[in-house]
């Protein structure tokens, strides 16, 4: 490439140095994220399926208005006379259930329900073990103590047990709990999830916040005049990103599932919105007799928490400057 080209190029904003006669072109750290991911394959089939689910969450109205079935519908010739339902067929895809209702049309409501739950309550619990991993990582003395003791006091809690218990009681009246602000239904199940998630991401702030509050840069934001809060939110927080953006994909199919648990035992999702857990739950006591019932909400879920983990495990290699992929 002769002078003149390579002043061409930079003017035109690239950046280019010239090592032995080559040109070489820098590149941004997305642009080094994005040549990594696109190259693991498995990750983009993972991701292209979670957005086909979220297409398929957002038009679920859209789907069931085309097909002219709701999904609390019932169908009563869709139940034979011992009370069994119908196998799938040209009018209903994936056969009916128990009360003559279209499975296919609830499991595409189930994807509504599970996606809605799982992002919320991610985003809740991230937000939170954010901040309070930044305090704690950051000021540490009291802040540091406290909240790692609240952390450590969560973590030992039984989770499942203490959902159970919650969703119990909070869907006992109409009323539901903290003096009516946390209703029976999707409400509660977030408000469970967030409960008790939020402490893995706090960990890992804090730990990567104390590797980073006494770094050079930091020191030279506090010479500048720069206030805590701005150091915490404008120079560590960035740094953070990485495995914020890993961790929050590797929780979402853990919270999927346990709202599917929440909904099979009966605590969670109630009986008149679709959910995967509680459609699994009404497929148990006739899934011998009518495996249509398990069959399509539980290879729903299980392919979405398998999506879900496949993107996270590609994020992690593609984020890891460590990896020689």
């Amino acid at each position: 490439m002769s002078t003149a080209q390579s002043d061409a190029v930079v003017a035109e904003g690239a950046t280019l140095e010239v090592e032995g006669g080559q040109a070489v072109i820098g590149r941004t750290p997305w642009q080094l994220f994005w040549r990594r991911f696109r190259k693991d394959k498995v990750a983009f089939v993972g991701l292209g399926f979670i957005l086909f689910l979220i297409l398929i969450a957002v038009f679920a109205p859209v789907i069931s208005s085309i097909r002219h079935i709701g999904p609390n519908q019932i169908f009563p010739d869709q139940v034979n006379e011992i009370g069994l339902p119908l196998g799938p067929s040209s009018t209903h895809w994936f056969g009916s259930d128990t009360a003559g209702r279209d499975v296919f049309i609830r499991t595409v409501y189930g994807a509504r329900t599970s996606m809605t739950v799982a992002l919320l309550a991610t985003g809740i619990s991230v937000i939170i073990g954010i901040v309070l991993g930044l305090i704690a990582g950051f000021f540490g003395g009291v802040s540091d103590t406290i909240i790692s003791r609240t952390v450590d006091i969560v973590m030992s809690l039984p989770i499942l047990l203490l959902g159970i218990g919650l969703g119990a009681a909070c869907s006992a009246t109409a009323q539901g709990c903290l003096f009516g602000i946390i209703q029976p239904g999707l409400g509660l199940v977030v408000f469970i999830i967030s409960l008790v998630n939020w402490t893995y991401m706090a960990r890992i702030v804090r730990g990567q916040t104390l590797t980073l509050r006494n770094r050079e840069f930091i020191e030279a934001a506090r010479s500048l005049g720069s206030g805590s809060t701005r150091i915490m939110f404008r120079e560590i927080l960035p740094n953070l990103a990485a495995p914020i953006i890993v961790y929050s994909t590797l929780i979402i199919p853990a919270n999927i599932l346990f709202e599917a648990a929440l909904s099979f035992l009966g605590v969670g999702i109630p009986q008149t919105t679709p959910s995967w857990g509680r459609m699994l739950a009404d497929a148990q006591p006739v899934f011998t007799a009518a495996p249509w019932m398990m069959l399509f909400p539980g290879a729903a879920l299980l392919l979405t928490t398998l999506a879900f983990n496949l993107v996270g495990d590609g994020l992690r290699d593609a984020l890891d400057p460590r990896t020689g992929r």
